[in-house]
């Protein structure tokens, strides 16, 4: 029971870092940097579909492409920004 409660918080910190990210860009003023939000978000989605399958066993690899998922999603938000910032010069 106390190995069970010690191992909530790691649980809990866990399942904060590995949030999907978010699809942040308007896919009005930016279809493709969107369309590319969008399937990076689905490939988050099918790594974590694969831990599941595995018993999250991947050797560490699944999260850190879900690491780089994220980096993507933040750069793409920011390319859009950038693109917005020109567009109103």
């Amino acid at each position: 029971m106390k190995l069970l409660l010690c191992s909530i918080p790691f649980v809990l910190a866990a399942a904060a870092l590995a949030a999907p990210p978010v699809d942040n860009v308007s896919r009005h003023l930016h279809p493709n940097l969107a369309a590319a939000q969008r399937l990076s978000t689905q490939a988050f989605e099918k790594i974590v579909a694969a831990q599941r399958a595995n018993e999250w066993d991947l050797g560490g690899h699944a999260q850190k492409a879900k690491e780089l998922l994220d980096e993507v999603n933040r750069e793409l938000k920011a390319a859009a920004e950038a693109a917005n910032e020109e567009h109103h010069r």
